[in-house]
C-alpha cells in the first residue's frame, strides 16, 4: 500500500477555510444581501476595482471569503461606499499583514484604530460611520458592526464559527462540520428541508435526527419553510 502524506491536524482544518464551498447566492442569503449585489462586490465596484478582489469567475467562495461578504454587507448597511470599503480593506490588509482582514479577530481589536488612522490621512468622513467615540474619547465600533462581530466565534485569530441566524438560534456554519453547510447539532439544514419536502412529518424528523421540535422548525424556517408548524 502506498503511503500518503497527512497534514498536521491544525493545518488540515485550516485548509478547509480556503476551499471553495459557497455559491454567491448562498453567501448573499446568509449575509442578508442580494446575489447580484454580492457578485458586484467581487467583480466590479468602482474606480478602485472590486471591493472584495480575488474571487475567480465560476468558482464558489471559500469560508473566509464568506465571512468577508458578511462584513461588507454590514458596512454597506451603514452607507459606506464600495470604493471606501476597498480602500479600507487594502489599508487593513497592509497594516495587519493579512490577506483577508475582515475575517480576522484583529479587525475587531485593532481595526478601528487602523481605520481612524486612515480617516485622518484621507479626511474620509464615510469611514467615520464605522466607528464611534464617546465624550471620554473611548473608541468603539458602531453597534451594527458590533452585532456582526457577536455572530462569530473566533479561534486562532479567525472567525471560525458563524451563528448565522443569530446567537439565539442553534444554526451554525462551521467549515469543519458537514463541509461548512449550515447545521443544527451537526445536521445540515438542507437535509432536514429535503426530508420535509419529501413528505416526512416533524415527528419523523425529530425521531430520526434526535432533535427538539423547536430546532427542527428553526432549521426549516432558515431554509425558507415557514408553514411547517
Amino acid at each position: 500500500m502506498r503511503a500518503t502524506a497527512r497534514l498536521p491536524l491544525a493545518q488540515s482544518w485550516k485548509r478547509r477555510l480556503y476551499l471553495p464551498a459557497y455559491s454567491v447566492s448562498d453567501a448573499a442569503r446568509y449575509a442578508g444581501a442580494r446575489a447580484q449585489t454580492v457578485a458586484y462586490w467581487h467583480y466590479r465596484g468602482g474606480g478602485l476595482g472590486p471591493a472584495l478582489p480575488g474571487k475567480e469567475p465560476r468558482i464558489p467562495l471559500s469560508y473566509l471569503q464568506l465571512v468577508e461578504v458578511a462584513f461588507v454587507a454590514t458596512f454597506r448597511m451603514l452607507g459606506v461606499s464600495l470604493q471606501r470599503i476597498r480602500r479600507a480593506r487594502d489599508y487593513l490588509a497592509q497594516t495587519l499583514n493579512s490577506e483577508l482582514p475582515f475575517a480576522e479577530f484583529r479587525l475587531q481589536t485593532e481595526g478601528r484604530h487602523v481605520l481612524l488612522a486612515l480617516q485622518q490621512i484621507e479626511r474620509d468622513a464615510q469611514l467615520g460611520r464605522l466607528i464611534v467615540a464617546d465624550a471620554s474619547g473611548q473608541i468603539a465600533w458602531q453597534p451594527l458592526i458590533g452585532e456582526r462581530f457577536a455572530e462569530f466565534d473566533y479561534e486562532e485569530g479567525l472567525a471560525l464559527i458563524w451563528h448565522v441566524a443569530g446567537r439565539e438560534s442553534p444554526i451554525l456554519i462551521d467549515p469543519r462540520v458537514s463541509f461548512g453547510a449550515p447545521t443544527v447539532r451537526g445536521i445540515p439544514t438542507w437535509a432536514l428541508k429535503g426530508r420535509w419536502t419529501a413528505g416526512e412529518s416533524l415527528e419523523e424528523l425529530q425521531a430520526d435526527f434526535r432533535l427538539p421540535r423547536e430546532e427542527v422548525l428553526q432549521a426549516l424556517e432558515f431554509e425558507g419553510i415557514r408553514d411547517a408548524a
